[in-house]
């Protein structure tokens, strides 16, 4: 308005901003032009938060830096809170407060030390029921395997570990419950001959297991939550790539920002350096290897020992 009046000449522009009580370096103020660099920076921080929607302003930063970005995590969390791209703040959970029962198990120290497994359950849009068995080392949070199968047995528990010692090598401790898969005679005799220590927390204890449920907290709320698996085989496949992108991709805010798998390979060469042995370091699982796993072996066909011709 006060434009308006000075453009027809009705007054001065000192008038106008006297009358309509507005200050001159507001009526003089030209609009500038959007940064270009600002405009591909909110373009690209969309794009991370669309593709890992879970994650928060600190990790989104850590990829946009690994992509080339000179930003830091102030910058990232300002730029999604305009864009109405702020993660929902979960709200605390109510945990127990007490002495824990028992001795608390041993600490990891170093890769391959303590690995911890344990059942996550879940259900097709079909209506199958899905029963998962994860394996995640807890020095450096990698996650080894996810077995995704209508059932599983405590045969199949024993099949899958020495897949997985046979790759990573065999760790020095096993954390779990008390589940009927893991108590297993069988199991617990051939964990003893393979040198193994199983640890076992107390019944009805979860927090001593605290990384095993924390992975499944993440599995849930980035993977099972968030995808419609109608079959079993969509199941293995979306699972299987979300375990790839846990492991290389996604920054852990316990090891510093970094992927399980940078940490690995940082705990490695410390240990090379150290001089103490470290199992190696094996690439990640393909889909051929992903469909050998779960695709069971033919019987093979009965031979005939005599000749056809006599009967026809």
């Amino acid at each position: 308005m006060a434009e308006g009046f000075v453009s027809e000449q009705r007054c001065s522009g000192r008038q106008a901003c006297r009358y309509f009580r507005l200050q001159r370096s507001t009526y003089r103020y030209q609009a500038k032009e959007p940064d270009a660099w600002m405009v591909r920076l909110r373009s690209a921080v969309r794009r991370v938060s669309e593709e890992h929607s879970a994650l928060g302003y600190a990790k989104v930063a850590k990829l946009l830096r690994d992509e080339g970005w000179r930003v830091g995590k102030k910058l990232v969390a300002t730029l999604r809170r305009e864009m109405g791209l702020r993660v929902p703040k979960r709200k605390p959970k109510r945990r127990r407060r007490g002495a824990s029962t028992g001795v608390f198990p041993t600490v990891a120290t170093h890769r391959g030390h303590v690995w911890t497994w344990d059942f996550i359950h879940d259900r097709t849009v079909r209506g199958g029921t899905l029963k998962m068995l994860t394996v995640v080392d807890e020095f450096t949070r990698e996650n080894h395997l996810i077995h995704v199968d209508r059932r599983v047995r405590s045969c199949d528990v024993r099949r899958q570990l020495e897949r997985l010692i046979g790759v990573h090598g065999a760790p020095e401790h096993i954390r779990s419950d008390n589940g009927s898969e893991f108590i297993h005679r069988e199991l617990q005799a051939w964990l003893g001959a393979a040198g193994i220590r199983a640890l076992y927390i107390e019944p009805g204890s979860p927090w001593q297991n605290g990384f095993i449920e924390s992975f499944h907290s993440s599995l849930r709320r980035e993977c099972l939550d968030r995808e419609q698996l109608w079959s079993l085989s969509e199941a293995r496949v979306v699972i299987e790539d979300w375990r790839h992108k846990y492991n290389a991709v996604r920054p852990h805010k316990s090891l510093r920002l970094e992927t399980p798998l940078d940490f690995a390979r940082g705990a490695a060469a410390q240990a090379a350096d150290s001089g103490r042995a470290t199992p190696s370091l094996h690439p990640l699982l393909d889909f051929a290897s992903l469909r050998e796993r779960y695709c069971k072996p033919k019987p093979e066909r009965l031979r005939l020992s005599f000749p056809v011709d006599q009967f026809g």
